[in-house]
Formats: structure tokens, C-alpha cells, sequence
């Protein structure tokens, strides 16, 4: 048991150290200025709102990801790769956030970001089927998550995100921000499960 239990610690302990130095090279991204007025901090506005907004994104994966990782009893290799798989789409944030950044929320950088925020959500969904695999019937997961409306209209947001870039970039981003605000407000559903669970 305490193999286990290590194993899924470590899973845990691994991913928040990979999401903390996708946040640390994040931030990187924003170069100092030279100047010392407010007026040359405002070229880089468009660099800090792509990184606030990926910021809010890995703050939300770090969140969700520690919640549903309380539901595993035992880990194996199906899980480990799924959670590797979504952990190198977050690992592309930095590098979508800073060329969107750069390039002012231009089209085809939007696009990108769109498309990276899209495999980022299927590869949670994959981690979350690996899981609701292992734990069997009655999953306490699949209990948590019912028919998963919010992930699946995620996905259909980002889609449409994705191709609204190619016309009008900004709107794109209206539906990233949203669907970033969908999911800060606090997703309860695993912790009522682990609370009934337990009762």
C-alpha cells in the first residue's frame, strides 16, 4: 500500500514541479524595459495580459489536476503517460503565450494559442478516461464529473475560438477569456464526491 501511495505522490509532486517552470519561464518571456516611465511599460501590455491569461490557465490546471488526482487509488503506466501527454501541451504555454504576445493578438498566433488551450483540454479529458478506467465501476471520478458538460462545451469554445482567429483575432480571445472564467469559479463535483464517498 505504501508503494502505491507513493507512486501517486510522486505523479502529483512531479506535475506541480513541471507547472511551476512552465509559470517561471512564462514570465521570463516579459523583457525589461529600458526606459523608466510608464510610457515604456505599455509596449508590453499585450505580453502581460497573454500571461495573466495563461497564468489563470495553469492555475486552473494545477487546481483540478490536485482535486482529481485525491480520486486515484493506484496509478499505472496508463495514467502516467496521459498525464505526461498533457503536461507537454501546458509546456507549449509559454511559448503560444509569448508569440501571441509579441505579436499583438495577431491571427495566426491566436490561432495557435487556441490550439494549444484545445490538446491541452482533450489531454485532460484522456487522463481523465485513464483514471475512470482503472477505478472500474462505480469510478468515483466518473460519478464527479456526470456527462462532463462544462469540458465538452470547453472544447467546443476553443474550436470555435481557433477558427474565429483567422477573422477576427480579438473575439477569439473573448472566448478563451470566458472559458477561463467558466472554469474559476470553483469546480465542487470531485470534492462532494470524495465527501460522499467517505460517508
Amino acid at each position: 500500500m505504501n508503494n502505491i501511495h507513493m507512486t501517486k505522490t510522486r505523479l502529483e509532486a512531479f506535475s506541480d514541479g513541471v507547472l511551476a517552470i512552465i509559470i517561471t519561464i512564462m514570465v521570463l518571456e516579459m523583457k525589461v524595459p529600458h526606459g523608466t516611465t510608464f510610457n515604456d511599460l505599455l509596449p508590453l501590455a499585450p505580453v502581460f495580459l497573454s500571461y495573466v491569461l495563461s497564468f489563470v490557465y495553469i492555475g486552473i490546471y494545477w487546481n483540478n489536476h490536485h482535486h482529481m488526482i485525491h480520486t486515484v487509488q493506484h496509478v499505472n503506466g496508463a495514467i502516467m503517460w496521459s498525464n505526461l501527454h498533457l503536461l507537454f501541451w501546458l509546456s507549449l504555454f509559454p511559448f503560444v503565450t509569448g508569440w501571441m504576445g509579441e505579436n499583438h493578438f495577431a491571427s495566426m498566433p491566436t490561432t495557435l494559442y487556441g490550439t494549444v488551450l484545445l490538446l491541452a483540454a482533450c489531454a485532460w479529458k484522456i487522463l481523465q478516461a485513464s483514471i475512470i478506467k482503472t477505478q472500474g465501476e462505480h469510478s468515483l471520478l466518473e460519478k464527479a464529473v456526470g456527462k462532463d458538460t462544462k469540458g465538452n462545451l470547453s472544447l467546443l469554445l476553443y474550436a470555435c475560438g481557433m477558427l474565429l482567429a483567422f477573422w477576427q483575432p480579438l473575439l477569439s480571445m473573448g472566448l478563451y477569456i470566458g472559458v477561463a472564467l467558466m472554469w474559476l469559479i470553483p469546480d465542487r463535483r470531485i470534492e462532494k464526491a470524495l465527501g460522499e464517498n467517505y460517508h
